[in-house]
């Protein structure tokens, strides 16, 4: 059997120009919670879930998941994009299963990194070739595995920042229209690593479930609709959301925390009139507007929504180390509020991307 894990993931500024794309970039870090797959040899092709709950297909396309929805993804992406696979495909079967740490619809990335786990042990099980299959390509894949397969409108940052590790500064130039693998560049991750001062984050999950792609949805249709006729509100907020990053990545490099808290505060008030604008009409949501408060009375440097809003967590920054005060504030914010299912962790940057185990 081989092992495959990665980590989930923070956007930590920018977002959701990771959705809209275009000129933008986003911050986003891996961070201290994985998922996985292990997969090893079978007749058939087999999807396993830690309930143990299995599917057996036949070795080819996959028409009807039966609830394996990622797995099935995975495969017909890959079939898709990579001809290779299916020849080793017909040549032996796998059994597959799937396991998380990852708080589900939380907006850590969840899926994504089940998608990008199944896809990762596939090209390491059939021995696909890393020239043609690499990193960035698998990356792509991914993203379009949830796109076309799922139907599931995303950008690119949960596929790219979880396979590479570590806090980096990503740009989507050029990646507006999400055209065919090949015909767009690919997406540009610059690691911060050494570079910026030490960062640990309390993470908050509101235990309101959500889909993101039906957020994301209604945002891009909108956003692109103004891009065709060249002007309209998102562009214009895209674009100072878009420069939150930049500007973070100015004061991150400088040592300044005060500056990079301004512009995660300043991230967060554009993603509550984005939202609105689109027709949302309780923004980012009353859950994660709670925790953000609390978690700037208890001094923490900045708070801010990770994910597609309407639910999902916020991380919170501490300026002097006090991650741990900031989880025991949030929990004790959520019991006055009769928030009863939230979580709060404090989580370090995983600057280990994917892994992967004999």
């Amino acid at each position: 059997m081989l092992s495959i894990s990665l980590p989930a993931r923070i956007n930590v500024l920018g977002n959701p120009t990771d959705a809209l794309e275009g000129a933008y970039a986003t911050i986003s870090a891996a961070v201290g919670l994985r998922g996985g797959a292990r997969i090893g040899p079978a007749d058939g092709l087999e999807f396993c879930r830690a309930d143990k709950t299995t599917a057996i297909f036949p070795r080819e396309r996959i028409a009807d998941p039966h609830g394996f929805n990622i797995e099935a993804a995975a495969v017909n992406a890959l079939l898709r994009h990579v001809p290779e696979f299916a020849l080793r495909l017909r040549e032996r079967g796998a059994t597959i299963s799937t396991w998380t740490d990852i708080p589900a619809s939380s907006g850590l990335a969840g899926s994504s990194v089940l998608v990008l786990a199944v896809l990762a042990a596939i090209r390491a099980f059939y021995n696909l070739d890393q020239r043609h299959c690499n990193d960035y390509v698998l990356a792509e894949i991914a993203q379009r595995a949830e796109e076309q397969e799922m139907g599931v409108v995303c950008g690119f940052a949960d596929r790219y920042v979880p396979l590479f590790g570590g806090i980096a500064y990503v740009s989507y130039h050029g990646k507006l229209w999400h055209a065919p693998l090949g015909e767009e560049p690919f997406a540009t991750c610059e690691p911060l690593r050494g570079r910026i001062p030490r960062l640990r984050f309390c993470v908050a999950t509101s235990g309101v479930q959500r889909n993101s792609g039906d957020i994301h949805a209604a945002m891009r249709a909108r956003y692109l609709e103004e891009r065709r006729r060249g002007n309209g509100p998102l562009i214009e907020l895209a674009r100072h959301i878009g420069e939150t990053a930049w500007r973070g990545k100015i004061a991150l490099l400088a040592g300044d925390l005060k500056e990079f808290g301004a512009q995660i505060a300043r991230n967060q008030e554009l993603i509550e009139t984005m939202m609105k604008t689109c027709g949302f009409p309780d923004g980012a949501g009353a859950e994660v507007r709670t925790l953000i408060a609390a978690a700037r009375e208890a001094g923490a440097l900045a708070a801010k929504l990770t994910g597609a809003g309407g639910g999902g967590a916020i991380f919170a920054v501490s300026a002097d180390g006090q991650e741990e005060v900031l989880a025991d504030a949030l929990r004790a914010a959520a019991q006055r509020a009769g928030l009863t299912r939230i979580e709060a962790f404090v989580v370090p940057i995983s600057e280990t991307g994917l892994m992967e185990e004999a």
